[in-house]
């Protein structure tokens, strides 16, 4: 390979991300800030109660862990052979092909951007009955929503490690919380340690399918921490811990908080959820804390939303710079910000469709609470679902052709039983969206969105296919990272084709 494919030249600088920024414990902050767990806590839990009138969600969130778990090992493995920002899109890419690779990265963006601008929704419309009580100010959803946005976007084009440092402080916060209030819960006059939340035959029964998929959208995020690798101290360790310690702290949180708030609200906690909503996990520990506790878990909750806000950005962003680097999408999304390696036009990108939705929402005059904030956070942990199944399945395809460096509980166990678990909780996922999403079975909500995902990934797999005859330099360099061909001149095209086409290095087409 010619010096020019092994030495970065300077214009290569503003192609690359910022080495060496982020440790397990950043990249553990920027995963956990994803999963938002006292939005989930707060927020999730009594939905799932109300919803579906079961109370084994402690259960259902360690089922849930335990599956994730045993996909990671097959999923982290992979992050040892790739380093690439676009973590679902460059595995796809290299385990099914680069198609299918474009196609499962429009699938992402959408999701995540559901999740990014859902977020929004739920700021405004918490904030706004909160402020009222506390100054008097009645001030619009949407204006919350907007000062929310212009914190995130300006974070967005900050080094990552400035990220880093925010949300390590929102999600130490969120946390401390959660267990104080978990704490007070228990010792609630009203208390009867319940063994309903960890009855395992809940997962199996009416509605389970229901509970295990908004299980799962508390753990939404914890596959991002492959997206950090090229940020990352030492990736081949950092992102493997980072995702186990991610993993096993959301489900410790997740199960403990549920079994305790189920157990203080006693037989009436269905109808309790039903009518008091994210309320009734700040209600039950007021009693023992008083109202300024009831007060700062607010304050916190709308914090938690903050940085679920910056975590998906940060996520997003970084998926249009690896696009963009790659030639996907148009090469400017592909430019780092010098000195900080901060994705700058990925993260503008995301900043104006974040604005759009707001005004647009603002300007029907739609709910943004159903229709924003739950709608687009169910719609998109339906759509990271099935990402992370068909990534599944990626991984396997991946070690079929490159055994080299793992054995076979890495390459082969772990990743086919991951894939089959997935494959039933996605199956379970569709099977009841509609109880999902709130609405009646056969409405066009239940059908426009898992739909859409589809539409997505068949409009992506065509534009690889548009790529592969008409743009084939471009081509080339799907899924390469780094070493793609719009990133390394010719002797880098040379070297990426070279790749892709030798068996030994996960050939793909």
């Amino acid at each position: 390979m010619s010096s020019t494919a092994t030495q970065p030249s300077e214009s290569q600088l503003s192609n690359a991300l910022a080495r060496n920024r982020l440790g397990v414990a950043a990249v553990v902050f920027f995963v956990m800030s994803a999963a938002a767990p006292l939005t989930v806590v707060a927020g999730v839990v009594p939905t799932g109660l109300a919803v579906t009138g079961l109370t084994g969600i402690s259960i259902a969130f360690i089922a849930v862990a335990l599956v994730l778990a045993i996909f990671s090992v097959g999923y982290v493995a992979m992050a040892r052979h790739i380093s690439n920002a676009g973590a679902f899109y460059a595995y796809v890419s290299r385990g099914f092909g680069r198609p299918v690779g474009v196609g499962a990265s429009w699938v992402a963006l959408l999701a995540y951007n559901m999740f990014q601008v859902a977020s929004y929704g739920g700021f405004g419309a918490i904030a706004q009955p909160l402020f009222q009580d506390w100054f008097g100010v009645d001030i619009p959803w949407w204006g919350f929503g907007l000062v929310a946005w212009a914190m995130v976007a300006i974070l967005g084009v900050r080094d990552v490690a400035v990220n880093g440092k925010v949300l390590a402080t929102l999600l130490v916060a969120e946390i401390a919380l959660t267990v104080v209030f978990s704490i007070a819960e228990i010792l609630s006059d009203g208390f009867q340690a319940s063994s309903a939340p960890v009855d395992v035959s809940q997962l199996t029964g009416a509605g389970a399918g229901a509970l295990l998929v908004m299980a799962i959208t508390g753990f939404v995020g914890f596959e991002q921490s492959v997206v950090f690798s090229e940020e990352s101290r030492d990736p081949k360790r950092t992102v493997p811990r980072a995702t186990y310690i991610a993993i096993a702290l959301i489900a410790v949180i997740y199960a403990f908080a549920s079994w305790a708030m189920i157990s203080a609200a006693g037989d009436n906690v269905v109808a309790r959820a039903g009518e008091e909503g994210p309320e009734l996990f700040f209600n039950l520990a007021s009693g023992p804390l008083g109202s300024i506790a009831l007060h700062l878990g607010h304050i916190l909750f709308l914090t938690s939303l903050i940085a679920a806000m910056i975590s998906f950005h940060n996520i997003i962003s970084r998926y249009m710079f690896s696009l963009g680097r790659e030639g996907v999408l148009p090469r400017l999304f592909g430019r780092t910000v010098p000195g900080t390696g901060a994705p700058k036009n990925g993260s503008l990108a995301q900043s104006v469709v974040g604005l759009v939705v707001i005004v647009a929402y603002a300007v029907a005059g739609w709910d943004p609470l159903v229709q924003l904030f739950f709608w687009g956070g169910t719609g998109g942990g339906l759509g990271v679902l099935l990402l992370i199944t068909l990534t599944a399945f990626a991984v396997i395809g991946y070690f079929a052709r490159n055994p080299e460096g793992e054995d076979v509980l890495h390459r082969i166990v772990a990743p086919v039983i991951g894939a089959v678990l997935l494959v039933v909780v996605s199956y379970l996922a569709l099977d009841n969206i509609a109880t999902l999403l709130g609405v009646e079975p056969g409405s066009t909500t239940a059908i426009v969105v898992p739909s859409s995902f589809g539409v997505v990934l068949v409009l992506g797999i065509i534009w690889g296919l548009y790529l592969r005859s008409a743009r084939p330099q471009v081509y080339g360099g799907i899924g390469l990272g780094a070493s793609s061909a719009t990133t390394s001149g010719g002797g880098g095209f040379a070297a990426a084709l070279n790749e892709a086409n030798d068996p030994n290095q996960g050939g793909y087409r």
